[in-house]
């Protein structure tokens, strides 16, 4: 029971940070069509701004966090001003692959200047162990899935009652309706990935307070596909849902089988769910008549 325990409070913490990286694949999804396979990148530039906005340049860690969230977002408007805006109207096969020229570039600007070498990341949350029901979980952890729910959940409200938030969703459902209705679909653009830079930059310093910064961070990139499959591209709740639902799947696998399976489950799921519901639990059926 204990190991179930801990392996759960594991399994949620990686949930809740998968939900947030999913939560920038579907916002840039939902507004523009696009998948942006550079998503992992964003963590990885993230981490190593606060890494050294608190020990190169010696802030605190509140003017950190704003100064991150800040380049953050300049970062996302850079993207959509001169990456993705250029594209609109190509075919998607040539966004996809400016998207994953994108993460190299984001890898090489990274390296140019930290290096390839992994570092400790300077911690900014208690890691000292915490007893619950027989389980010992590390309180990192713990305040991580409050941290990235109470994200979460700004977020959503954002979305929903918002004007800029309700601006996304109709966008996201029809432009052309949006533009008729006075709704700036570019400034939308840039919104969405603005947003997106900032919930892979925060869920990046939560990744890096755990096991350091270094290029590992951005395989999260990667392993977060399955989730926004599973969810629906197209769905906030199932980015949420699936974010669960994943990082719980790969920590019990880990956990009770063990043997690497847990980085191969997810992408079990992921073919069986486009074989079953090709557009995931919560994604909105799209029939189109040629």
């Amino acid at each position: 029971m204990d190991k179930f325990l801990q392996l759960t409070l594991t399994g949620l913490t990686n949930g809740a940070i998968f939900a947030l990286v999913a939560l920038g694949f579907v916002l840039i999804y939902k507004a523009s069509d696009v998948i942006n396979f550079a998503q992992g990148d964003f963590l990885l530039v993230g981490a190593y701004i606060m890494f050294g906005m608190v020990t190169q340049v010696g802030l605190p860690w509140s003017l950190a966090v704003l100064a991150t969230m800040i380049l953050a977002v300049a970062l996302g408007l850079v993207v959509e001003r001169l990456v993705l805006r250029p594209l609109i109207g190509e075919p998607i096969i040539s966004v996809i692959m400016v998207t994953i020229g994108l993460s190299s570039l984001l890898r090489a600007i990274v390296s140019s200047i930290w290096g390839t070498t992994g570092r400790p990341f300077p911690p900014f949350i208690p890691n000292q162990n915490i007893s619950i029901g027989g389980a010992v979980i590390p309180a990192d952890r713990l305040i991580a899935i409050v941290l990235a729910a109470i994200l979460l959940i700004l977020f959503s409200l954002f979305f929903r009652y918002s004007r800029e938030g309700i601006a996304m969703r109709a966008t996201a459902d029809d432009q052309q309706a949006a533009l008729s209705m006075g709704i700036s679909v570019k400034r939308v653009f840039g919104l969405a990935w603005s947003i997106a830079a900032v919930t892979a930059a925060l869920a990046g310093v939560l990744v890096a307070n755990i096991i350091g910064v270094s290029g590992v961070v951005a395989g999260i990139g990667l392993r977060v596909f399955p989730v926004v499959i599973l969810g629906g591209l197209d769905s906030i709740p199932g980015a949420i849902i699936g974010g669960v639902i994943i990082g719980l799947l790969e920590t019990y696998t880990g956990g009770y089988i063990g043997g690497g399976l847990s980085q191969v489950v997810p992408f079990i799921v992921l073919i069986l769910i486009l074989m079953v519901k090709p557009y995931g639990l919560f994604g909105e059926v799209r029939i189109e008549r040629v």
